[in-house]
């Protein structure tokens, strides 16, 4: 590869990066809704046209915005799993990560969860970053245990209801440590 094409490449990464975070910003600051290609097109300077030459519409971002916002996951949950201060504490740990990570982040939630993308879940397709997040649930349980990916799936589903219900409000917030206290008890037996 050429100077030329390395340096049209960085540029257009540079572009998609950009855009990616621009629509993150506008959705964390006015709601999904205010994320249209116009309004995006305006805020990082280019034409509708370029943004159309990275993403094909809106749901193409939304999914753009997910995948990086799963690597983001994947890295908080890695840190919250390896700076537990016990084995047997990881899996709280990486639940009450998991859990502020949907609080502090709750329209790049809704872009990874809510939202229509086409990122494909529990399949070869699945992508690296989505995999990544989930392992760090199957880590935390017992390399001998043969249905982990399975208690790993129930304790995401758990935690996904109470991060949706606590954050529209439908349950209080203010009950975190005794949900999860509840979960791990109830799912894999810990105290």
């Amino acid at each position: 590869m050429s100077a030329i094409s390395e340096r049209r490449e960085r540029e257009r990464a540079h572009r998609h990066q950009l855009i990616i975070t621009a629509a993150r910003e506008l959705a964390e600051a006015e709601g999904w809704e205010a994320v249209t290609t116009r309004r995006l097109a305006e805020r990082v300077e280019y034409s509708q046209p370029v943004l159309y030459s990275h993403f094909n519409g809106k749901d193409a971002i939304v999914s753009a915005v997910a995948l990086d916002g799963f690597s983001q996951l994947a890295a908080h949950l890695s840190h919250a799993r390896q700076a537990a201060a016990e084995p047997g504490q990881a899996l709280r740990a990486v639940s009450h990560a998991y859990l502020a990570f949907a609080t502090e982040r709750p329209a790049l939630y809704q872009a990874m969860f809510i939202l229509p993308t086409d990122l494909k879940f529990a399949s070869t397709e699945t992508p690296a970053p989505l995999r990544a997040s989930f392992d760090e649930f199957v880590n935390c349980l017992h390399p001998d245990n043969e249905r982990r990916e399975l208690f790993a799936e129930v304790i995401w589903s758990a935690l996904h209801g109470i991060a949706v219900l606590s954050g529209s409000g439908r349950i209080p917030p203010d009950g975190q440590e005794e949900r999860v206290d509840l979960l791990i008890a109830q799912i894999v037996g810990a105290p």
